[in-house]
Parts: C-alpha cells; structure tokens; sequence
C-alpha cells in the first residue's frame, strides 16, 4: 500500500513559531517558522517515506464558516507579524524543493485535506496526516491516520481509531457530533449551553448523531438536559456545520505532480540564503551539497536546534 503524506500548513507553522527562539537570518529576516517547518517535514518524510506529498494553506480570506457564524473563530488574537512575514517563505521554501501546495479561497485547509485524503483513500492508499489540530481526528479510518507532534516538534505521536477513543471516548466519525453538542471553544462555537464534554459524549453513545437525539428527544433521561437541547436546536445543528471538515470540495488535482522523489537540490539555495546550514546537512547529503555550493561564498552556520 503507498502513502501519501499531507501536511497541515498553517498548523505546523503555529506549531514552529511557539516551539523555536525568535531567531533571524544576518539580514534579519525571521526565520523560526521555515526553519521549524522544513525540520518536521523532513521528519516525517525520513519515517513514513511517503510516495505522494502535498502541503495545504488556509488563506486570509473568509470561508463559509465565517458566513454560516459571523462570531466563527473571531477571538483569535491577532497573528504576529514575525509569523506573518515568514507565510510566503515557507511556501517558496517547497517550492524550491518541488513539493506541491495548496490553498482555495473560501476554505480552509482542512477542507482541502478532508477532499484529498477521501481521494487517495478511495483509490486505497495509506494517508498520515501531519497536524497539531484535533479537528483533524474525524478524518481518521483504517487506512488514514494523524501523526500529531508532541513537546514542540521533536516528538510525534500516531492517532488511529483505537487513540482517538481513548482520548476523546468517541470514535472519529462520531466528532462533529460530540463538537455539535459541546462546542469549540478554540473555533468559538457554542454547541449547546450547558452540555459539557461528559453529557456529550453520553448523549453519543447512546443516540449516535444529533438527528437522531432530536428524532427521539422524549428519550433523554435527564429533565434538564432535555430543555437544554430544545432550547439550543438551532445552535446543536449550526455547531455540526461547522465542525464538519468538507470532503468533496472542487479542486484542480494531478495527482503525478503529488509524487515524491525527494527535495529538489534548488531547495539548497534557499536554505544557503538564510544561513540554514545545519538544515542543509540533515535534509542532503555531502556530495550532493559539494556539487551545488559556490566555494567562494562565505559560509555562515545557523544554530541547530534538532
């Protein structure tokens, strides 16, 4: 069985900028994210050896989240420009190496990487997903997994159904109904007022989805628990729209360009102009660094933190 390994881009970025010291290149250019990036890609490629590679971006722009619930994600603080001006070079960075990206307007990453998994998985592949955000998890089946870094990005633990039971006592295909009903803070959405993740997840196991607990209402052993899901239909039903990570989202895939045969050696000059050495190292072997450097350049390390 190939495999295919889709990076969650701005979750790994987030993940680099608060896991690495705020260093920058000689002409000050900040460097944290790409250099943490490039180290956990190159991570996950040494141990999964993927055969097809993609990374997905969200973009600034809204998404039908934003027009389904104005409030959707709207107490995030704002991003650091340190971050922000390290976006486009992450992405010039892969595409120096030849790796494949992508973005849409209107979605987020997620939902780009909902679509391609079932794709892949479709045509029955193994997918491991690199990814901090649990929203991820429901994608997960047999054949999909999650590898999720651990203490920064030195460290990745595998998430398959069995783990994600364990940690959230739901199965995967049953976390948009247990968001639905408990909410999500960190997205800022409510879910029901008054149901905490214990209530949810009983309600679940007994009933299954939100439908079906709405179907057979009477049901619910609890007075309270009851008026509260009345009370909160509309929220309970909006909260599961927005959980859910599209799957058939309209994207323009060839397939052949997700092919991975390694990082391109462009991606040497990349590294060499933000004094990433050390990375250099790791990612290429001696021979091949030999034969794209300039002898006469002046060679400047940068600290290695991996």
């Amino acid at each position: 069985m190939q495999t295919l390994l889709l990076i969650d881009g701005n979750a790994i970025m987030h993940r680099a900028y608060h896991a690495l010291p705020p260093f920058k290149a000689a002409d000050g250019t900040p460097t944290n994210v790409v250099y943490g990036y490039l180290s956990m890609l190159n991570k996950v490629i040494v141990d999964f050896k993927p055969d097809y590679l993609i990374s997905c971006f969200d973009t600034p722009k809204k998404t039908f989240r934003n027009k389904l619930f104005k409030e959707y994600q709207s107490q995030r603080p704002k991003i650091d420009d340190e971050f922000i001006v390290q976006i486009p070079l992450v992405k010039q960075a892969l595409d120096s190496a030849g790796i494949e990206r992508m973005e849409k307007d209107g979605y987020e990453a997620d939902d780009l990487i909902g679509t391609i998994t079932r794709i892949f998985e479709t045509n029955k592949f193994r997918v491991v997903i690199l990814t901090g955000d649990k929203d991820i998890f429901q994608l997960i089946t047999d054949n999909v997994f999650v590898a999720a870094p651990q203490l920064g990005l030195a460290n990745i633990k595998i998430f398959d159904k069995n783990e994600v039971e364990k940690k959230l006592d739901v199965a995967p295909n049953q976390i948009i109904e247990y968001k639905a009903l408990a909410g999500d803070p960190s997205d800022n959405y409510p879910g029901a007022s008054g149901i905490g993740p214990k209530t949810a997840s009983k309600l679940i196991h007994q009933f299954g989805t939100v439908e079906q607990i709405y179907k057979d209402i009477d049901k619910v052993e609890s007075e309270k628990v009851k008026e509260v899901l009345k009370k909160e239909k509309d929220s309970v039903l909006l909260s599961k729209k927005l959980a859910t990570i599209m799957t058939d989202v309209e994207i323009d895939l060839d397939i052949e360009k997700l092919k991975f045969k390694g990082f391109n050696k462009n991606l040497i000059d990349f590294l060499s102009k933000y004094q990433m050495n050390t990375l250099t190292k790791r990612i290429f072997s001696e021979k091949v660094i030999e034969k794209k450097e300039d002898p006469k350049k002046e060679k400047l390390d940068q600290i290695g933190l991996f």
